[in-house]
């Protein structure tokens, strides 16, 4: 695992990421990574390019340990928690509200293998979560079981949650997600995309073991 100072400049670069890249506005979305003794995760209503990587909250899975004298954490920590809970593969978790994800989150609509693509998430298409109420443990279990074994969901009339090995990674998941979803978004308003078969998104996905883009 990272140092402890390594890990939260890797948060805030994708933290910073995210609304560089367009996937997230203002201080919404979040950012967290495992750490040995719980995760560090980013703080409650901050602005990302004014934060420091000692604003980063510290704090165990079960919400206990947070220096009471520090920044709130983000209101989406029993999310974060919950995957690294469900997922020990899972060391960054990336929630962010971008345009065409939560269009179709809204429509409670998850993105089907309209493309190869969608593979990227490991498996054959992003799932909707159900809708739960914003920071509830309710939503927590609602995203765990959107995700299943993939690494990206959208949450119903709200966002999206990639996870990955480091946060890196997830950011760059959330931003290949978005895009797929401005894609898929695209080809409903022209008509009904032809979806790809369960036996060509297995091929995919096996061809995703080595997959380093083009």
């Amino acid at each position: 695992m990272m140092p402890d100072d390594s890990l939260r400049v890797a948060v805030l670069d994708a933290a910073r990421g995210m609304n560089l890249h367009g996937i997230n506005r203002g201080t919404s979305g979040n950012v967290s990574v495992r750490r040995e003794a719980g995760m560090l995760i980013t703080p409650s209503a901050r602005a990302y390019d004014r934060l420091r990587p000692k604003d980063l909250v510290a704090m165990q899975l079960d919400g206990s340990g947070v220096d009471p004298a520090g920044a709130r954490p983000s209101t989406e920590w029993r999310l974060h928690a919950a995957v690294y809970a469900a997922r020990p593969d899972v060391g960054a978790v990336v929630h962010a509200h971008p345009m065409f994800a939560t269009a179709l989150a809204c429509l409670r609509r998850g993105i089907p293998a309209f493309h190869y693509m969608v593979a990227v998430a490991g498996g054959s298409e992003i799932t909707c979560a159900e809708y739960a109420t914003i920071g509830t443990a309710d939503l927590a279990r609602a995203a765990v079981q959107a995700l299943g074994p993939r690494n990206a969901c959208l949450l119903a009339n709200h966002g999206m949650v990639a996870c990955a090995g480091t946060a890196a990674d997830a950011l760059l998941l959330a931003i290949e997600v978005e895009a797929l979803a401005g894609q898929y978004w695209h080809a409903l308003q022209a008509g009904t995309p032809v979806l790809l078969d369960e036996a060509e998104m297995a091929r995919v996905r096996e061809a995703f073991r080595d997959y380093r883009g083009g």
